[in-house]
């Protein structure tokens, strides 16, 4: 990170440090628990100086972790899932506290809700994986600019700002995961204009 050049959005998704097993109650659907989501939620996050904004996926219990955002921005996904199936509400959302820079416009003021389906369970390429839907509309809202993912997971922030042809950078810690975003980022077409 100290020798990356400076960036103008960071738009990322870390481990939440919840030990989280996706699907556990379903074998088939299980996926592998994520690198470094055992320990503590990564606060040097907030230590990056982006020109433009700084977005970072949470739940609600990592709430008290997070500096005080200026907006929260709630992506709805349409339907329920994980949680404590018998004493918790289920659960059918998820959010991004965002912190604006120095730099910081909104091409048009976005609203703070964001509806997009989930990716289906059979077919997530890693366990919290965002749907490009929930996170094009993040991008979209901001000029064109570099972004960092500096948690890429599979790579959804990077193919959501290839689809906005917008410069991107991504740092994973497992390299499974370095492969799948390769091959997603291979397969996206650039749209024409």
């Amino acid at each position: 990170m100290p020798h990356l050049e400076p960036v103008d959005l960071v738009l990322t998704d870390p481990p939440y440090g919840i030990d989280y097993q996706s699907a556990r109650r379903i074998e088939w659907q299980r996926k592998p628990k994520i690198a470094g989501d055992d320990g503590e939620y990564p606060g040097w996050l907030f230590s990056l100086n982006p020109a433009i904004a700084l977005m970072v996926w949470c739940r609600w219990d990592i709430l008290p972790k997070l500096p005080l955002p200026k907006s929260f921005i709630v992506w709805d996904k349409m339907n329920h899932s994980m949680g404590d199936l018998k004493h918790e509400f289920g659960r059918q959302w998820e959010a991004c506290a965002f912190y604006p820079g120095q730099n910081h416009r909104f091409i048009k003021r976005p609203t703070d809700i964001i509806r997009c389906p989930r990716v289906p369970p059979e077919q997530l390429l890693h366990p919290n994986e965002k749907p490009v839907g929930a996170v094009l509309p993040l991008i979209k809202a901001h000029p064109d600019c570099t972004i960092l993912d500096p948690f890429m997971g599979s790579g959804t922030t990077l193919v959501a700002a290839k689809q906005l042809r917008r410069k991107s950078i991504g740092i994973e810690i497992e390299q499974k995961y370095c492969d799948i975003a390769i091959q997603r980022l291979k397969q996206e077409p650039i749209p024409f204009k």
